[in-house]
């Protein structure tokens, strides 16, 4: 796959569909599972929603890629609101919410969602003029938390209205990302044969009559399906119900195991004892204002003792990893005790957790619903690094992205007294202003005219300053390497540029 920032002439560029496959919900028959006793019928409680989704293009950041559909069932969870996956609603331009029967339509709107954890509530765009749609409908109850070998169902509906109930039983429970990499919530994995015939993006999960999370992913030839744990999803909608949403939060460490019997000696851990050896600490996180160290070891969280591989043991889920201690069994603002070794001496900490933002650091980790900001001068693009960005280098990005921009990703805290959002030359368009600059990119802006480039709006301000003798020098992180870019040439050729299709020139919003 090539990457898609490579630029090779005139507004050309060749760029690779950076989309994640959608979870595959196909495969097999299934028995309807044995309706529990007074429960409310399913149907009553689950509707689909049709969303349109339009992408920002990676390599020309001034136009969106062809529209998507997706279409899925939602669980109804509340007054006039239902819970479906983020996916269903990341960079949607249209959201439509459908009855079984196919009689209903609304318009939806997102009243919360979480990319992290793959969650969203959707209420009507306008109650009153849909204020019908929901007649009749039955909110669901969430249920208690699921153990192992409890018996999940799974709720599909084919297009003449026929409900499909596929009951399975917990097989194992784990910390997973289902759609964010590196974003691990706790997950029920479902041993269940899913119906082709009625085929969505997501469907509800339900445990005694009563919701229980949404089946995010199905692998049809091992017949396990991937749902968001009850826990998660009650907490989501918990936070959410006040309409001030805050998200999941996060302690801001990573961590090693300690297995190794010399290291665990260097450590000077004892031999019964087990622990997490803090390998480096988020600087402004929840763990750096806890006094967490870098070379710390945690032994316990809450009283949950860790043991060597980071797991501890939970009355209900059984062997759980300890990150769920953080992301899941607590809240945003809710604090935490950590009982900690340094040096061999035991001492406790107590944490108070936030949630970390992911779209407003140095490189966003996701841009969902907002346009990528870029200045094209001259046919010089600039751009501001985001992971989505090193992502449309192709399924490899980790090893095919260009070192520089990688090592920004990698190494934060080299550059976060410079910036605030890494600016960089991402192609050249072959014109007259750029004669000779052509194979330039992938290059790290730090100066413009002298002045430090620290995100977008700077860059679009230094070049606003015209110099004297009408020459913009650009310098560049690589040592001692500037560029020239004359201030006439450059402006004629953007408004060239814009009569030959370009709909803009910048944009930092």
């Amino acid at each position: 796959m090539r990457p898609c920032i490579y630029i090779t002439a005139l507004l050309a560029f060749l760029f690779a569909s950076c989309d994640k496959p959608a979870p595959v919900s196909t495969p097999v028959v299934v028995e309807p599972a044995e309706p529990a006793d007074e429960v409310v019928d399913p149907k009553l409680s689950v509707l689909r929603v049709n969303s349109t989704l339009q992408r920002w293009n990676p390599g020309q950041p001034w136009e969106k890629q062809p529209p998507r559909k997706r279409r899925s069932l939602a669980a109804v969870v509340g007054e006039n609101q239902v819970i479906t996956t983020a996916e269903m609603v990341a960079d949607a331009t249209m959201i439509e919410l459908e009855s079984i029967d196919g009689k209903r339509l609304a318009q939806g709107k997102v009243d919360a969602v979480d990319y992290e954890a793959n969650l969203a509530l959707i209420g009507l765009s306008d109650p009153e003029a849909d204020q019908s749609f929901f007649e009749g409908m039955v909110p669901l109850e969430i249920a208690e938390p699921v153990g192992l070998g409890d018996l999940i169902d799974a709720i599909q509906v084919e297009e003449n209205g026929t409900l499909l109930v596929t009951s399975g039983p917990v097989q194992s429970i784990d910390i997973v990302a289902n759609f964010l990499p590196g974003e691990f919530f706790l997950t029920y994995e479902v041993k269940a044969s899913m119906q082709s015939a009625a085929s969505s993006f997501s469907v509800p999960a339900l445990h005694d009559g009563k919701f229980a999370g949404l089946l995010t992913s199905y692998n049809a030839k091992d017949q396990i399906s991937d749902i968001t744990g009850t826990e998660i999803v009650a907490r989501f909608i918990e936070d959410a119900s006040d309409g001030d949403y805050q998200g999941f939060p996060s302690l801001g460490v990573s961590t090693s195991r300690t297995e190794d019997a010399g290291f665990r000696a260097w450590l000077k851990l004892p031999e019964d004892d087990g622990g997490l050896y803090v390998a480096s600490v988020r600087k402004g996180s929840a763990a750096e204002k806890a006094g967490v160290l870098k070379g710390d070891v945690i032994t316990a969280i809450d009283d949950y003792q860790i043991d060597r591989m980071g797991y501890f043991e939970h009355p209900v889920y059984g062997r759980t990893y300890w990150s769920h201690l953080v992301r899941g069994a607590s809240g945003a603002g809710e604090s935490i005790t950590i009982d900690l070794l340094r040096d061999g001496e035991a001492m406790e900490v107590t944490a108070e957790l936030e949630r970390r933002d992911r779209q407003n650091e140095l490189v966003p980790g996701y841009t969902f619903g907002k346009a990528p900001h870029f200045l094209v001068k001259g046919g010089l693009i600039f751009q501001e690094l985001t992971r989505p960005l090193l992502e449309s280098f192709g399924e490899e990005w980790e090893s095919r992205a260009p070192l520089n921009l990688l090592d920004v990703i990698e190494n934060p805290d080299k550059y976060e007294e410079r910036y605030d959002r890494v600016v960089f030359l991402a192609g050249v368009i072959a014109t007259p202003a750029t004669v000779g600059y052509e194979p330039l990119r992938n290059l790290i802006v730090t100066e413009v005219n002298g002045k430090p480039v620290r995100d977008m709006k700077s860059l679009i301000a230094a070049f606003d300053e015209i110099p004297s003798d009408g020459l913009h020098a650009i310098e560049f992180d690589e040592e001692n390497f500037k560029v020239y870019l004359d201030e006439v040439v450059s402006t004629a050729v953007d408004g060239q540029l814009l009569e030959r299709g370009l709909t803009k020139l910048s944009r930092t919003e």
